[in-house]
């Protein structure tokens, strides 16, 4: 096919070439506006609202364990089962990005980059009473799901069983596997949020695909993981202490260290020096990146 000077295909209409245009996938710089911009928005919750949608959000996230559990309990003994079984830890997460509640860890992401972006002490503070209450809500809504769980007669012994079996698998790793995990597991979860604005019609697929690859791995999540640790205390095999110690404060470091400070970091810093290049195009003003509200 012949071509122009400039590489371009000849003789395209401007309805064709128009067409093109639309079906460039977004640069960087818009994915990181588009965040930014998010972020931004959640920054400006009020305390109530954030409040109410992180404990709905830490109350969801309890649909992973109760999947896993199911599953397990369910599937015969071996690793090849439990292949399978871990298709069910996408549950929670599913339900709670869908449905647009609070989740601390897609937060580390969206609400830093207006930090980095003007880094001044009022930001700063906005995004620590955001992480805050965020997740504080979250704890307390897998804290009360995981208490329903064990005390109301609601599964067979046999499901029981397999809910303490996943926490004990948890509590296998020392303090050092569950803060180096948790890096993992927010760099994971930063991937997803940065990939579901240029993919949102495959936003169900990427959240699996993530999802279910921590759950292989067995990286260490404050939210969910918080269920399924709980669930063991509740049932009087773990102290409290070993709960915040050994699982919740390592873990915790290791999300907010992957998803904030090396995923968002990184990311930022790369528009940043796109923006220093010389001959770089500003935005389309008649064509503004699309924003994804929470409700």
């Amino acid at each position: 096919m012949a071509t122009q000077a400039d590489g371009k295909t000849p003789n395209l209409s401007q309805q064709e070439q128009q067409d093109v245009d639309e079906n460039q996938p977004p640069r960087a710089a818009v994915l990181h506006e588009i965040i930014r911009t998010q972020g931004d928005q959640e920054l400006e919750r009020n305390v109530a609202a954030l409040w109410w949608s992180a404990l709905a959000a830490g109350l969801t996230m309890g649909l992973s364990l109760m999947a896993m559990g199911l599953l397990n309990s369910r599937l015969p003994d071996g690793e090849g089962f439990k292949v399978i079984a871990s298709f069910g830890y996408c549950a929670g997460f599913l339900a709670v990005i869908l449905a647009r509640q609070q989740l601390f860890t897609e937060n580390t992401l969206t609400a830093v980059l207006p930090v980095m972006s003007k880094p001044t002490l009022a930001n700063a503070g906005r995004l620590l009473r955001l992480w805050s209450v965020v997740l504080v809500g979250n704890l307390c809504g897998t804290l009360l799901v995981a208490y329903v769980m064990l005390h109301l007669p609601i599964f067979d012994t046999r499901t029981d069983h397999a809910f303490l079996e996943i926490g004990r698998k948890i509590m296998e790793n020392h303090p050092g596997q569950m803060f180096a995990k948790g890096i993992v597991s927010g760099w994971m979860i930063a991937t997803m949020v940065w990939m579901i604005p240029s993919m949102e019609s495959a936003k169900m697929w990427i959240i699996i695909l993530i999802t279910y690859l921590m759950a292989l791995g067995d990286f260490t999540h404050i939210v969910v993981g918080s269920a399924e640790v709980s669930y063991l205390v509740f049932a009087g095999e773990l102290p409290w202490k070993d709960f915040w110690l050994v699982f919740a404060g390592p873990t915790l470091a290791g999300n907010i260290i992957g998803g904030s400070f090396i995923f968002a970091l990184i990311s930022h810093a790369q528009i940043r020096s796109e923006g220093s290049l010389p001959g770089r195009k500003a935005a389309d003003p008649r064509h503004p990146p699309q924003i994804n509200k929470k409700q």
